[in-house]
């Protein structure tokens, strides 16, 4: 977290303002937020967005516990709702209001949040979560320009190799840990296509890994023929295909795969079947809205054909007893896994 006084700007095309606005405010890194009156969010990188709203509350709970925080979408607001929220309390603790999705704002939240402009609460942080396009520009401008003294936190989507190795450097060095030149690289590479398991790798990592994280460590949990035999276990057994599911999952232990990114890998997928399952709609809204890519929606829809709510519980309660038992809770973790291929396999029904 940076503190209030410090900036980092930069340039208004990369922050998605436009050429001809005035941009008055700072505009930091996502790693570099700090709390403000109003602070925009913008940018179409959701990991990166969540990452620096989550530091941003962590920082405010930090100076005061009594932190009150209040989420709005703000394609369903009512008019009035952020004033009431933005009042003052009886006991005057600090406020933190995230607004989701102003790039689909109701014009109720655009009027109301134009005259919050205007004159904003006492120890309240609002937070205006804008991923693109042209809807909201008015109060966008406005925020830009000084209304609020605010600041911008742009979360540009990262496309080079470079910017993901220093995010994924500085989830590392935000948990205290140190990961090698040639690890980093050999880490992104695993995951270069998508930065939330980018993000979920270096999470496992701090997880499970010794403390100095090297690239045979990564080598070990996700190295390119073990992260392929994971995710073609876990793709069998999530289609009913059972015996294909057991011999992959042989071949890839033969192979030197380690039980626990095993895990992680059905993990991955049946986690984000859980979040599709039941939802409606398509396209990039609905992506957006459970912070997902619009590919791995259209996956999980399929990976979700011929199971149950009931079944995608009794899986994820599986999954967790397995972390467990490949993690130390049992003596074999090669039978742990045979089990969970089967509870998977038969899509979480009774008697499997």
């Amino acid at each position: 977290m940076a503190s209030r006084t410090s900036s980092t700007r930069t340039s208004a095309s990369r922050s998605g303002a436009s050429p001809k606005a005035k941009v008055a405010i700072p505009q930091l890194a996502w790693h570099a937020i700090r709390p403000a009156p109003v602070v925009l969010v913008s940018g179409a990188e959701d990991v990166l967005a969540e990452r620096s709203i989550t530091m941003l509350r962590d920082f405010l709970r930090a100076e005061d516990p009594a932190l009150e925080v209040s989420d709005l979408e703000a394609d369903g607001y009512r008019r009035g709702e952020l004033l009431t929220l933005a009042s003052p309390s009886l006991f005057g603790e600090p406020r933190l209001i995230r607004v989701n999705g102003v790039e689909r704002a109701s014009d109720d939240f655009l009027l109301d949040a134009l005259d919050y402009l205007e004159q904003t609460a006492e120890s309240t942080t609002l937070v205006l979560r804008h991923r693109s396009g042209v809807r909201g520009k008015k109060l966008l401008d406005a925020v830009r320009a000084g209304g609020g003294a605010g600041v911008e936190v742009v979360c540009a989507e990262l496309k080079k190799d470079a910017e993901k190795q220093e995010f994924a450097a500085a989830e590392f060095r935000a948990a205290g840990r140190k990961i090698n030149p040639a690890a980093l690289r050999a880490l992104v590479g695993a995951f270069s296509d998508d930065l939330r398991e980018l993000s979920a790798a270096c999470r496992q990592l701090l997880a499970d890994a010794p403390s100095d994280i090297t690239e045979a460590v990564v080598a070990r949990y996700y190295g390119g023929r073990v992260e392929t035999n994971a995710f073609a276990v876990a793709d069998a057994a999530i289609a009913g295909r059972h015996g294909e599911a057991l011999i992959a999952l042989r071949h890839a232990l033969d192979s030197g795969a380690d039980p626990v990114p095993m895990v992680a890998a059905f993990a991955m997928k049946v986690r984000t079947m859980a979040k599709v399952s039941g939802t409606r709609g398509g396209g990039a809204q609905l992506a957006a809205s459970l912070s997902l890519a619009p590919w791995q929606v259209d996956r999980a829809r399929r990976d979700l054909a011929g199971w149950s709510d009931e079944g995608l519980g009794r899986a994820i309660e599986a999954l967790a007893a397995t972390d467990a038992a490949v993690k130390g809770a049992e003596r074999d973790p090669v039978f742990a896994l045979e089990r969970l291929v089967g509870v998977i396999s038969s899509r979480g029904r009774d008697g499997s």
